[in-house]
């Protein structure tokens, strides 16, 4: 027997869909407007810049931001023409790559940064109140604690043929 949604169950999840799409909608254009790149460059660029020496397997870059090896492989190769990363030989697998952050990418995310926080404080985290923030937190943490034990993302990912990942989800 189905569950539907009650009516203020219902109002949440609708309330949370269009607050998802129009604050990643304005995040998104903010950032192209203020530095030129993309939510994926930004992706790329922000978690190779937290790792040591600025440098990352592919494979394991690719874990992190949830993509592909061969979605990220092409993307970091569009990045490399533009001088932000490039793609070394691992030094520990010969058969993997590292993502290396250029100066110029170094600088393009420590200048990007400080513009993307400024519109994340400015379109979400300053409309909340410090309990807004807390109840934010342990909501996020319930669903993501829940999606991480019903769907591992390297199991999803090995278990799904790839033409139906890439679609978006029906909901």
């Amino acid at each position: 027997m189905t569950r539907w949604l009650t009516d203020d169950e219902m109002r949440a999840w609708l309330g949370y869909r269009r607050l998802r799409t129009l604050l990643d909608l304005q995040i998104t254009r903010d950032l192209a407007a203020d530095s030129g790149l993309s939510d994926a460059d930004y992706d790329v660029l922000s978690t190779v810049s937290d790792a040591p020496g600025h440098r990352m397997r592919l494979g394991e870059l690719a874990a992190e931001i949830k993509w592909s090896v061969s979605r990220l492989s092409h993307h970091v190769s569009r990045m490399g023409q533009r001088g932000l990363v490039t793609r070394d030989d691992c030094a520990s697998d010969g058969r993997s790559a590292t993502v290396v952050l250029t100066d110029e990418g170094w600088a393009t995310i420590q200048a990007a940064a400080k513009l993307h926080v400024a519109s994340v404080r400015r379109h979400f985290v300053d409309l909340l109140d410090p309990a807004d923030l807390a109840a934010l937190s342990t909501i996020a943490g319930k669903v993501l604690a829940h999606l991480e034990q019903v769907t591992p993302p390297d199991a999803a990912r090995r278990a799904t043929p790839r033409t139906e990942r890439d679609k978006p989800p029906a909901t």
